[in-house]
């Protein structure tokens, strides 16, 4: 997926015309990390690295770009040529997609010339924010309905279409089963999901012709909307369908439903559908489902198996944004450090090394400087080097099958998504003396 390189904020180009006119293009290592938790979050799920390192390796402004630049009269011809013969070549290093991750903890760092390093910041925030926040909200998902079904439903309203292409990605790293977003299962391979629409029964008059014309239409997996009139009648039809259809070896893979008390609706209809001899049709759901609505059914044993999700997750509509940023930790061989009020950072480059209890579930975290060694697992690894990608590109099954693992070796009252438990990240002494230098270098 390629973007053109003008999708970024004026202020990169101002002051890269200002570094070029200065010839100020020394090493610079800037650090994405994010600052705190929203509310009620307990940890992160790393997502959006890959789509970050093919940005990097495609970054190119075309003549029509440049052209366009130049047209505004707001650059002068050094900014226009160095952008014209732009190419990536610097160093990444990154937490693995799929990796869990808390506040301060660097997703990714660049080390680069000062203009390659600024030039990229908004691209990088945008790619990594979203995803990561949208495979955080469906891990909560997914830890609070184990083994359940879910899909991705949040296309239509997720904000634009990349939008809605980045969020079935990062759900499915978090562990959603499938997506209804048919050019996500395209571009990722994600196995593709629908039904039918209320209009679709209207159309019809009749709702069994309804479900009788789909089924035949669509025999492969056939699931059925239940709920336009009345949801228990629907299921009745359903039941009375069901024969027809199978001496013709189409069977009805689930209902579906979309209002109401889902959950004592639910159970109405499995009972109806038992009794029928339809023990093996699924039961889905859909309709203002999260984390929060998933343990509620959970607990009280709805018979559901599957959950179409829509806008809280394409949205995160409880926490839509995180506290992140992309700041400059050395120049030159120098540690820089920022002291505004409340976003303090720690210089240079730097490592997170985990912990883990004899259960192998996480223990802490400590965040040093690169080269401090600190007992544990080193998370941060080189992933790209000259602009060149180090190592095998992981598949997306790869990144899920990381979730997976790191979700499952989370805190248990983190993984029952308990809220007012903070999981320990513990900064090192020799960053602690590294922020102590910065200061001093620090002119005022």
């Amino acid at each position: 997926m390629t973007t053109s390189p003008l999708l970024t904020d004026l202020y990169e180009l101002n002051m890269v015309q200002a570094y070029l006119d200065k010839n100020e293009d020394g090493e610079a290592v800037f650090e994405f990390f994010v600052r705190r938790l929203p509310a009620r979050r307990g940890f992160l799920l790393a997502a959006g690295l890959e789509d970050a390192l093919q940005f990097l390796e495609t970054m190119r402004y075309s003549a029509a770009d440049i052209a366009w630049l130049k047209s505004t009269g707001r650059f002068r011809d050094n900014l226009l040529d160095y952008l014209r013969d732009f190419r990536f070549t610097g160093d990444v290093h990154a937490i693995p997609e799929g990796s869990v991750c808390f506040p301060g903890e660097p997703l990714l760092r660049i080390t680069a010339p000062l203009p390659q390093a600024q030039l990229v910041e908004s691209r990088l925030i945008n790619i990594l924010h979203f995803q990561t926040l949208i495979a955080s909200k469906a891990a909560r998902m997914v830890l609070a309905a184990p083994v359940k079904i879910l899909s991705d439903f949040g296309l239509r309203t997720a904000h634009g279409a990349e939008a809605g292409n980045f969020s079935a990605r990062a759900s499915y790293i978090a562990g959603f089963a499938s997506v209804a977003n048919v050019l996500a299962g395209q571009r990722y391979g994600i196995p593709i999901v629908g039904t039918m629409a209320h209009s679709f029964v209207q159309v019809h008059g009749d709702e069994m012709k309804a479900f009788e014309t789909f089924a035949r239409a669509r025999p492969e997996g056939v699931v059925l909307l239940i709920d336009t009139y009345d949801t228990e009648a629907g299921a009745r039809k359903v039941v009375e369908l069901a024969p027809h259809l199978q001496a013709d070896g189409i069977a009805i893979r689930g209902v579906r439903i979309d209002s109401g008390d889902l959950t004592a609706m639910s159970k109405k209809v499995r009972a109806i559908l038992d009794a029928g001899g339809l023990k093996d049709t699924l039961i889905l759901v859909s309709g203002g489902i999260n984390e929060d609505v998933l343990q509620g059914m959970m607990k009280d044993g709805a018979p559901i198996d599957g959950f179409g999700i829509g806008v809280n997750l394409a949205a995160s509509i409880d926490a839509p944004s995180l506290d992140c940023a992309y700041k400059l930790q050395d120049y030159r061989g120098t540690p820089k450090r920022k002291l505004s009020e409340g976003k303090q950072t720690w210089p240079g480059r730097k490592q997170v090394f985990r912990a883990y209890n004899s259960d192998g579930r996480m223990a802490g975290d400590i965040l040093t400087v690169e080269g401090d060694r600190q007992d544990g697992e080193a998370l941060i690894v080189e992933v790209m080097r000259d602009g060149k990608r180090v190592g095998a590109v992981p598949t997306l099954a790869q990144i899920r099958e990381r979730a997976t693992r790191d979700l499952a070796r989370l805190p248990e009252p983190l993984r029952q998504l308990q809220t007012g438990i903070d999981y320990p990240v513990q900064v090192s002494d020799a960053l602690k003396g590294l922020a102590a230098e910065a200061d001093r270098l620090t002119k005022r």
